[in-house]
């Protein structure tokens, strides 16, 4: 049987999750902006609930295309408040297009997301050893920098323990204990692309 990080439990989806999609290196501006939205709808449920209603965001958010979620009027918003399969919450639901427009202003600076965020790893994904989840931080120096500085560029939902969250689902450190059977493969990984 597999040794998984322990945050994962038992469920299949978030097993799926874990044993697919966190602590891979994205590098892909779309699902960069899709997993700091996802992030943010999270604060104060459980990770669980916002992947149950993944699929929901996708399709009521025009699978995150930022050009036309920055579009969104006042009519959008009332229309996804209405949307069950999403988080009805308005600050959330106007955070999106906010952090949209946002988006758009940091590819404008810095050529793409990707170069905005990574930066705050020297562009290399870091390598953690924790031995048991315990030891994981919930936020660091560099989540807490990256957190000032979105919100000092107009976005919202992105505190410290925000963006530690999303690093860490993103791949910008590898946060898996090293027991875990993820945690070799993604060094693995990472060190295939030095």
């Amino acid at each position: 049987m597999k040794q998984r990080c322990s945050w994962c439990g038992s469920d299949p989806l978030y097993r799926d999750y874990h044993d697919r999609e966190w602590g891979v290196p994205v590098h892909e501006d779309q699902k960069l902006f899709e997993m700091l939205i996802l992030e943010g709808a999270q604060a104060g449920l459980s990770w669980l609930t916002i992947l149950n209603k993944r699929e929901n965001y996708r399709q009521a958010f025009d699978l995150f295309d930022i050009v036309k979620i920055a579009r969104y009027s006042s009519d959008d918003v009332q229309r996804l408040m209405q949307n069950a399969g999403i988080v009805r919450n308005r600050l959330k639901i106007e955070a999106v297009i906010k952090n949209a427009r946002g988006a758009i202003a940091i590819q404008d600076r810095f050529g793409s997301l990707a170069a905005y965020f990574w930066n705050y790893v020297d562009h290399q994904a870091r390598q953690n050893r924790w031995q048991r989840t315990e030891e994981i931080p919930s936020s660091t120096a560099e989540s807490e920098k990256m957190g000032k500085d979105l919100k000092n560029r107009g976005f919202n939902f992105v505190g410290s323990t925000i963006c530690y969250a999303f690093m860490q689902a993103t791949g910008m450190v590898n946060d898996h204990i090293t027991e875990c059977f993820r945690y070799q493969e993604i060094l693995t990984f990472n060190r295939s692309q030095d």
